[in-house]
C-alpha cells in the first residue's frame, strides 16, 4: 500500500489546485427573508499551499469550509476539489469515547478501503507521524486535550486527501498546548506535503502558520485582502516578524469591523 505521502506528493504533480472557488455566494432562510451569509467568493488553494482564512466571529468563515468540505450546497457559484472529498477537522475532536485512539483512526481506514490486515500497521504509522507512538490501546478518557487533538489529526490524515481543512482546531486549547501544536502541524504539513485551509479568528495564529492569510469581511463575508506571509518557517508566535505582519492585519479586521458596524 503507498503512504499518504507519495500520494500526496503525486497528486500534487498533476493537480493544478487542491480547491478552487469561483463567486461562491451562501444565504439561509430566515424568518425576516433569506440572510446573505457569503458573497461572491473566488479563491484557489495550491497543491501543498498552507491558506489561513481569517475574519470577526459570523463573518461565515466554518459556512465556507462546510460549503468545501461538501456538507452543505453553495447558493450560487461553483467549488472545486479535484483530489476527492476533502479531509475535515472541527474545533472539538469528535473522537469516539468507546474506541481506542487506534480504533478511531482504523475506522476513518476502514471507510477509505484499506484492507483489514494493513488498518493497524496504518494507524501506528500515523500516531507516530503526530508522535503519539505506543498510544495505539488508549481510551479517549486517558488523553489529554492536546493528545486528543493529535488523534483527531491523524484520523483526518488516514482519509489521505489532498486537501485537510481545519474548523479552529486548538481554539478550545491552552496556551502552550496550542503552541506545541502549531509547531507539530508545520511539521506534519511539510511531511506530507497536504494542502491546508484552516480558519480562524487569531490573527497571530494565522501569520504563524500559513503561507498566505485571507481575510473575510463581516457579513456578507466576501474576500477584504490577501497577505503572502514571506516569513522563514519554524516560526514562533513572538517572533518580531510574526508580530509586525499580525498588527497590519489586526488593523485591516478591525477597519474591516467598523466599516460593517460589527462590535
Amino acid at each position: 500500500m503507498a503512504t499518504l505521502l507519495t500520494k500526496a506528493e503525486d497528486r500534487a504533480a498533476v493537480t493544478a489546485h487542491a480547491a478552487r472557488l469561483q463567486h461562491v455566494s451562501k444565504s439561509f432562510a430566515t424568518p425576516a427573508g433569506r440572510q446573505l451569509v457569503l458573497d461572491d467568493i473566488s479563491l484557489d488553494v495550491a497543491p501543498g499551499e498552507f491558506v489561513t482564512l481569517l475574519g470577526a466571529s459570523g463573518c461565515g468563515k466554518s459556512t465556507l469550509l462546510n460549503l468545501v468540505a461538501g456538507l452543505d450546497a453553495p447558493s450560487a457559484g461553483a467549488i472545486e476539489t479535484p483530489g476527492g472529498r476533502p479531509a475535515l477537522m472541527f474545533q472539538e475532536h469528535a473522537l469516539f469515547p468507546w474506541l481506542t485512539a487506534g480504533k478511531n483512526i482504523e475506522l476513518a481506514l476502514r471507510l477509505r478501503g484499506v484492507e483489514r490486515a494493513a488498518r493497524r500497521p496504518e494507524a501506528e504509522r500515523l500516531l507516530e507521524l503526530v508522535r503519539l507512538g505506543g498510544a495505539y490501546g488508549k481510551r479517549v478518557h486517558e488523553l489529554s486535550g492536546g493528545m486528543r487533538q493529535r488523534v483527531a489529526l491523524a484520523r483526518a490524515l488516514a482519509q489521505d486527501s489532498e486537501l485537510l481543512l481545519m474548523d479552529e482546531p486548538f481554539a478550545a486549547l491552552d496556551a502552550i498546548t496550542r503552541d506545541v501544536l502549531h509547531d507539530e502541524l508545520t511539521r506534519i504539513w511539510r511531511e506530507t506535503n497536504v494542502s491546508v485551509l484552516f480558519v480562524t479568528h487569531n490573527v497571530r495564529e494565522a501569520v504563524r502558520l500559513a503561507q498566505r492569510v485571507v481575510l473575510l469581511s463581516s457579513r456578507p463575508g466576501r474576500v477584504a485582502r490577501e497577505w503572502t506571509v514571506d516569513i522563514e518557517q519554524p516560526r514562533r508566535i513572538e517572533d518580531a516578524a510574526v508580530a509586525e505582519l499580525s498588527v497590519e492585519i489586526t488593523e485591516e479586521l478591525r477597519g474591516e469591523i467598523r466599516r460593517h458596524g460589527r462590535h
